[in-house]
């Protein structure tokens, strides 16, 4: 989360030129490419009433609150989502994108915000990978960036739900 909220408004907002550095990244996004939706867990999420937001309401229209096996944790700004074998679920919201032409450049841009574009050497600070997302008695295949880095004396977020737990009602 290199950039502020405002910064990465105004960069979505002047559609600036955009390059991917990792090449790897870039043939699993093209392999992938069928997948339109989008799970939030953290600070991009509606309730956390952050300007970037707009960013998401903008490209992005929301189908509901669904979950994820995982753990999060507290990082401080922002949660770390880690996939878990336990019987854990991260609470987010579900998106689906209102233009699908337009979504490789939605995500690049999301990426970049993400620290997922770093430049050679770098180790990125999140991940994108598609991941089953429980919602309304089924399952949906769906983008999520999982933390991609070591996590060592973070405080585990138990209810799963970071809204919840920012405004202290789930620990």
């Amino acid at each position: 989360m290199d950039l502020d909220s405002v910064s990465l408004v105004n960069k979505f907002e002047t559609r600036e030129p955009f390059t991917i550095h990792d090449c790897r990244f870039t043939k699993f996004t093209i392999m992938q490419s069928n997948i339109y939706r989008l799970f939030l867990y953290g600070t991009l999420r509606s309730g956390c009433h952050l300007p970037v937001y707009s960013y998401i309401s903008r490209y992005f229209i929301f189908d509901g609150v669904g979950a994820v096996p995982g753990q999060l944790f507290d990082m401080g700004d922002y949660p770390a989502a880690v996939p878990c074998t336990e019987d854990c679920l991260i609470t987010g919201e579900l998106y689906h994108i209102a233009q699908e032409e337009e979504f490789d450049y939605v995500m690049e841009q999301l990426d970049d915000y993400e620290g997922l574009l770093v430049e050679p050497g770098g180790i990125p600070l999140f991940r994108r990978e598609p991941v089953n997302v429980l919602f309304k008695n089924s399952t949906v295949i769906a983008w999520m960036y999982w933390y991609n880095r070591e996590i060592t004396n973070q405080r585990r977020i138990e209810s799963g739900d970071y809204v919840a737990y920012r405004m202290r009602i789930g620990k």
